[in-house]
C-alpha cells in the first residue's frame, strides 16, 4: 500500500496534491480541480494544504 508523501516528480507548487492523487490512484489533475472547486466554499482549505505542506514527508 502506498503511503501518502509528497512526490519529487509532478508537483506545480508543494507536491500535496500530487501526493494525495498517487495514495488514491488518481490523475493529479484530477485533485487539483477538486481542490480548486473546494477553495470556492467557505472554510480552512488554504490552511489544510499549508498544514499538509509542512507535515507530508517527500518521498525519497
Amino acid at each position: 500500500m502506498r503511503t501518502l508523501a509528497r512526490p519529487r516528480h509532478n508537483r506545480l507548487i508543494a507536491g500535496v496534491c500530487a501526493g494525495v492523487a498517487e495514495r488514491f490512484g488518481l490523475s493529479a489533475w484530477t485533485v487539483r480541480l477538486i481542490y480548486l472547486a473546494f477553495c470556492l466554499l467557505p472554510g480552512p482549505q488554504f490552511l489544510i494544504y499549508l498544514a499538509l505542506w509542512l507535515l507530508l514527508p517527500q518521498e525519497p
